[in-house]
């Protein structure tokens, strides 16, 4: 039974995620329900989501074209998509554990997917900033 809480809490968190976006429009300034403040965590998560894939789409493109200007040097100097897809990716498994991990303070609870959502919103936007930093740093 223990080995199973943390996927029973994962789907609930998922179960209310997924009834959020069925949910009637919630004056985010006005919330007061823990429903109407989880749904309201879910919508500045998906809105910091939103932007941090738009951000990483530029941060593809400038790195293909550092890996074009590089390989034109010397073939062994290009990566530069590699590396930031594989900094992506163990981004995404940091932030993933590190927002379940949120959730533990109110687990089973009524506040876990607010908490999950608003760690989700917090790291998903520092990261959206290190992205635009790397962008202005190539001159982007």
């Amino acid at each position: 039974m223990r080995a199973a809480a943390p996927a029973i809490g994962l789907l609930l968190i998922f179960a209310i995620s997924a009834s959020a976006q069925d949910q009637p429009e919630v004056d985010c300034q006005k919330a007061e329900t823990q429903m109407d403040l989880n749904i309201c965590a879910d919508q500045e998560y998906q809105a910091a989501d939103t932007e941090l894939n738009k951000v990483y789409r530029k941060a593809v493109d400038a790195m293909q074209k550092t890996d074009k200007e590089l390989g034109d040097l010397d073939a062994a100097y290009v990566g530069a998509v590699d590396a930031l897809k594989k900094a992506q990716r163990s981004w995404i498994g940091y932030r993933d554990g590190q927002c379940e991990l949120a959730g533990f303070e109110a687990r089973g609870g009524s506040m876990e997917p607010m908490l999950v959502s608003g760690c989700l919103a917090d790291l998903t936007r520092k990261r959206t900033a290190e992205l635009k930093e790397l962008l202005e740093a190539q001159g982007n």
